[in-house]
């Protein structure tokens, strides 16, 4: 399943909210299939010249125009692209591998109903915020490293 479809499922779950979806830069993460989604989504009433044609013009000229298409607030499905270098995302992932590791996986457990899982990611947050949990300092400058 490609990135657009795997957006579709997730907005399907609850058709009738707004949606914010938060992405890092990656090429598939700005996609035509993306945008088409979008309007048809939010049943957008943009035309054949607005959309234009990918690598020449309108919406699909770039994906700097698609990434703009998709950053628009008035959409229902907006997307937001962390800065390049930011490492937020990678934090996400180490708390989140953390959680499976540290007191998921070790517990042997199992989860029946879903509440019970989501009863004890809960718990788990209240302890790491409590115990382990400090501030993250953003030191990237803006300058790229030299090779």
């Amino acid at each position: 399943m490609d990135f657009a479809h795997h957006i579709a499922a997730v907005v399907d779950l609850h058709p009738n909210e707004a949606h914010v979806v938060i992405l890092d830069n990656l090429n598939t993460h700005q996609s035509e299939a993306l945008v088409r989604f979008a309007i048809a989504h939010d049943h957008l009433p943009v035309s054949d010249v607005e959309l234009g044609e990918k690598g020449r013009f309108g919406i699909l000229a770039s994906q700097a125009t698609q990434k703009r298409f998709l950053e628009n607030t008035a959409h229902r499905v907006r997307f937001l692209y962390m800065p390049k270098h930011c490492s937020w995302l990678n934090q996400i992932e180490c708390w989140v591998r953390i959680l499976v590791r540290k007191h998921l996986l070790n517990k042997r457990a199992s989860f029946s109903p879903l509440a019970d899982l989501e009863a004890r990611i809960r718990q788990f947050m209240v302890y790491y915020n409590k115990h382990f949990a400090k501030p993250f300092r953003w030191t990237f400058d803006g300058k790229l490293l030299k090779v």
